[in-house]
Order: structure tokens, then C-alpha cells, then sequence
């Protein structure tokens, strides 16, 4: 009795420390790495920082600007001209451009036209775009344009998060698919190597004949082989998960053998992956993020045809600048004293325009078409999920009910076989039966996780519990 008591206390102590070594990683935890610190989700913040880079850019188009423009000829001793130019222009929203200006000549050869006071001359005025250009121009629409791809960057972002998150969550159901088809062989590895020491030690005793132990060996043999071939599934399936699972400073994760997935993922998955409750109904499909980036695409693409519209319009620039010897006097600056100009032009056909113009359209009618298009695949998709799902919930109570009947019809077997009134051929085949269910009651639920999945990725959340 004392021996006994021994013994067990040993193999609990050797339970508790197998226990006690075994990590088991959530799918929310595994999730939280990788939207963390994937290289993929952090090269998906680039397309943000781009844009943003992009719109600095087109602002400064917007930027003041000082010109110095200076120009000498010295030739035998002859100083021919010597002539600055500095100008300070500051370009505004509406073809509007403010400018002052210094001029100093001097020189034996200038222009007449050229000839200043000796003290130099001073301008400020204005140049005015009053056709082409007024209500929108180039610089304009860039501006514009930059400004919504901000936007539609943070859409595009989150498209490619929830990609990235949807391959890593098939990549875990995976490995917890492979982790429980290993658990089966383990499982009914120990009960053929105990039957077929039991039916050793009986035949042994003369209870049953030689040709019994032949057979537990062979389904014993089967079992490990089994066992085996499910084994290196696992190990593949482990090394696909580490490629998800990094750390600070781009430091991949190896996972070790002593690391399982959370076999009560069934309890957690939807709230992990934010698709409790889902009411097809009121879904507003108009905000998932590829119509809202498709949208803002668009956008942009009104405006390049605004562009091409104003394009039509002649070029008319207008200058007009007040003239003055001494600026430090406001009242110096009068309309006695200036210098205007006046430039037109106006191509006669406008072909390139009207070509422009004609692209433009098409262009934005095309992305017209692929947001209806969009739209209707993505309300089909999420119908065509959600009722997979439901068909997967009544599935999944069938197999259930199998399993257990399977179960219950092994147990008599066993017990008939151990009265005497079965054969081991019987229990072997029952038991296959049984293996046969809980490997289609598996992949039952991981076809369920995957749908899952696919409803995570069509809604393109990016959001998940990670805590």
C-alpha cells in the first residue's frame, strides 16, 4: 500500500511539473504581437507618413519666396552693366500672387528701358490669373488632392492591417487544428499500448489466443504512426505561427515546443476578433474603409476633372506694380507711377484639353463603377458568411452528438470485449470510428474559425482584443 502510495504521489509530481512548464498563448495575445510589432503592420504606417510627407510638399508650393537675380559684364576696363534684381513673392489660394521688388542698373551699355535712378527703384504689387487658374490651378488641386490622400492613406492602412492580422489568425486556427489532431493519437496511443499489454499479459496467462496480441500490436504501430505523421504537422504548423511573432528592434520569435494554443478558443473567438452580434441588417456597409477609400479616391479624381475643366478657359495674367524711389514713404506709392502687363493666350482647338478633360471623366465613371461594384460584392460576402456560420452551429451540434455515441458505443465494446463476449477486431474498428469523428469534428471547427476569419477580413476590422 505504502509503494502505491508512493507512486502516485510521483506521477502527480510529474504531472504538475509537465504542467507547470506548458505556456499556452491566447489568440488575442498572439494577435497583440503581431499587430504590435509585425514588420508589415509597421511598414503599413508608412503609407500614412508618406502622405503626409506628400502634403508638406504641396504646401509648400504656398511657400514665400525670395529671388535675387544679378547680372555683370566688365571688359577692358569697361564695365558694360551691372544689374540686380531681387524679388520677394508670396503666392495665395486664388491665382493671386503678391510681389516687391528692387531694381538697380548701372552701366555704359544699358538698355534705355533699363535706366533706373541712381538710388534704384522699388515695386509692389500684384499678378492676378483671371481666367485660367483663378478658381483652381495646379498647385491648388495638389494641394487638394494631398489633403484626401491623407485620408484615404488611413484607410488603405487599415486594409493592409487587417490583411496581415486575418493570414495570422488562419495561421493560428491552423496550428490549433494540427495541435488537437495530435492530441487524439495521444490519446488513444495510450489506450492501444494498454490494451495490448493487457492482451500480452492475458495471452501470457493463457487467456486469448496469439493471433489477439498481433493485432493490438498492429493497431499499437498504427496509432504511433499516426501519431507521428500528426506530430510534424504540428512542428510545420508552429514555424508558420512564428512568422507572425516578433519583438522590439525587428526580432523575430522562434515558438518552442513547450508553447500550445488555447484549446478553448471556441469561447473567445468572437470577441477576440470584434464579430459578436453581428446584425447583417443594420451593417452601414457605406463605412467599411475600401468603399471609404474608394470614395475619397474619387475625390481626388473631381478635382483633377475640375482642373481639366478649368483648362478650357484662356490664359489671362494680369500685373500691375506701384513704382517708387522711396518706399520708407507710404504716400510715395501712387497709380501715377507704375508698370502693368498683360499676357493671353489660347490655344484654338484645345485638343489636349479637351483630351484631358475626356480622361478625366472616364476616370472618375470607372471608380463609380467599382464602388457599386464593391458595394454589392461585400454586402453578398458578409451575407454568404453569416449564413455559413449558421449552418456551421447546427453542424457543429450534429457532430457533437456523434461523437459521444461513437464514445459510448466504444465503451460497451471495450467492456463486452473484456467480458468475453467481443473481439478485439470489434473494439478496433469501433475505435477508429471514434477517431475517425473526432478528426471531422475538428476540422468542422476549424472550417468555422476560417469563416470566422473571413468575416473579419471582409468587414476589415483592425481592431482586435488584445487584452
Amino acid at each position: 500500500m505504502r509503494n502505491l502510495l508512493v507512486i502516485i504521489w510521483l506521477l502527480t509530481s510529474s504531472i504538475l511539473v509537465a504542467q507547470d512548464s506548458i505556456s499556452v498563448i491566447s489568440l488575442s495575445e498572439y494577435l497583440g504581437y503581431v499587430k504590435t510589432f509585425h514588420p508589415i503592420v509597421k511598414q503599413a504606417n508608412l503609407i500614412i507618413n508618406e502622405s503626409e510627407a506628400k502634403l508638406l510638399k504641396a504646401r509648400g508650393a504656398f511657400d514665400p519666396k525670395l529671388e535675387v537675380d544679378y547680372d555683370r559684364k566688365k571688359f577692358k576696363n569697361t564695365e558694360y552693366y551691372d544689374k540686380l534684381n531681387a524679388a520677394f513673392k508670396i503666392p495665395t489660394w486664388y491665382g493671386i500672387e503678391l510681389k516687391a521688388n528692387f531694381e538697380e542698373n548701372d552701366g555704359l551699355f544699358l538698355n534705355p528701358e533699363a535706366n533706373l535712378p541712381e538710388d534704384g527703384l522699388y515695386s509692389a504689387g500684384v499678378s492676378v490669373s483671371v481666367a485660367r487658374g483663378f478658381l483652381i490651378n495646379k498647385r491648388m488641386a495638389i494641394l487638394k488632392q494631398s489633403k484626401i490622400f491623407v485620408k484615404q492613406a488611413k484607410m488603405d492602412r487599415q486594409l493592409l492591417v487587417n490583411n496581415i492580422l486575418y493570414e495570422a489568425t488562419l495561421t493560428y486556427f491552423n496550428w490549433l487544428r494540427t495541435y488537437n489532431e495530435k492530441r487524439v493519437y495521444e490519446d488513444f496511443l495510450v489506450n492501444a499500448k494498454m490494451r495490448f499489454e493487457g492482451i500480452k499479459r492475458s495471452y501470457r496467462e493463457g487467456e486469448m489466443p496469439a493471433i489477439d496480441t498481433v493485432e493490438a500490436r498492429i493497431a499499437f504501430n498504427d496509432r504511433k504512426l499516426n501519431l507521428e505523421k500528426y506530430r510534424i504537422k504540428f512542428v510545420k504548423s508552429s514555424l508558420e505561427l512564428s512568422n507572425y511573432l516578433w519583438l522590439n528592434e525587428n526580432t523575430p520569435i522562434e515558438i518552442k515546443d513547450n508553447v500550445i494554443p488555447d484549446v478553448d478558443t471556441f469561447l473567445s473567438v468572437d470577441v477576440t476578433l470584434n464579430t459578436s452580434e453581428l446584425d447583417i441588417e443594420a451593417l452601414d456597409i457605406t463605412n467599411h474603409p475600401k468603399l471609404q477609400s474608394l470614395d475619397y479616391k474619387l475625390q481626388s479624381l473631381n478635382i483633377e476633372r475640375r482642373l481639366k475643366l478649368n483648362n478650357l478657359l484662356p490664359q489671362i495674367d494680369l500685373q500691375y506694380n506701384f513704382l517708387s524711389e522711396t518706399p520708407d514713404i507710404s504716400r510715395s506709392f501712387s497709380t501715377s507711377a507704375y508698370k502693368s502687363g498683360l499676357n493671353i493666350s489660347f490655344p484654338l482647338f484645345l485638343r489636349k484639353e479637351r483630351g484631358d478633360l475626356r480622361l478625366a471623366k472616364i476616370k472618375m465613371q470607372d471608380t463609380k463603377f467599382e464602388i457599386q461594384s464593391t458595394e454589392v460584392t461585400l454586402k453578398n460576402k458578409i451575407d454568404a458568411i453569416n449564413q455559413e456560420l449558421q449552418s456551421f452551429v447546427s453542424q457543429n451540434g450534429f457532430t457533437r452528438v456523434i461523437v459521444d455515441d461513437y464514445d459510448t458505443m466504444l465503451k460497451a465494446e471495450e467492456r463486452k470485449f473484456f467480458l468475453g463476449e467481443s473481439s478485439l477486431f470489434l473494439v478496433n474498428s469501433r475505435e477508429s470510428k471514434l477517431i475517425d469523428a473526432k478528426l471531422k469534428a475538428i476540422e468542422l471547427e476549424n472550417n468555422f474559425f476560417n469563416t470566422k476569419a473571413g468575416l473579419f477580413n471582409v468587414l476589415a476590422i483592425s481592431d482586435v482584443d488584445v487584452n
